[in-house]
């Protein structure tokens, strides 16, 4: 497996694996109202794209297939962070994430962890800030902002 730079081209392979990720993984922790909510398979891709190119953005990739992404804008926010369902467990996460902090120029990097992913950056050292509902299409969904100092 390798690190590499996000590409443009990455963008529908991305999108793919968000969604299968949001509604297998996260399916024990959200209804499927909220899952539907969170990821409807319909991203904007113009905006993601946009998005994945003013973040340092990372891409983990096996055989040319991509098994993760995540991406951390100027300020320090890890915006997301995602690992193909059929790969979780395999540390693709903790490289993703180790590259993304060492990658941040601010003393603290901050997260909206999912309830299926506090325990993930808990144990990264991040510490939680405050719980928050989240609004997605008018559904209420439940994550963590966590914080951790470098």
């Amino acid at each position: 497996m390798k690190l590499r730079e996000y590409r443009s081209g990455d963008l529908r392979e991305i999108a793919d694996l968000f969604y299968q990720t949001v509604h297998t993984v996260n399916a024990r922790d959200y209804t499927p109202e909220q899952l539907d909510a969170w990821a409807d398979g319909n991203p904007d891709l113009e905006a993601w794209d946009a998005s994945f190119q003013a973040h340092e953005t990372l891409v983990a990739e096996e055989d040319g297939k991509i098994v993760g992404f995540g991406d951390l804008d100027r300020s320090g926010y890890l915006d997301r962070l995602y690992v193909h369902r059929e790969h979780q467990g395999r540390g693709i996460a903790s490289l993703l994430c180790s590259r993304l902090e060492e990658l941040s120029e601010g003393d603290v990097v901050t997260v909206h962890a999912s309830v299926t992913a506090k325990p993930f950056f808990e144990k990264r050292g991040y510490r939680t800030v405050k719980e928050q509902q989240v609004n997605r299409k008018g559904i209420l969904l439940t994550n963590f902002v966590m914080e951790k100092r470098k």
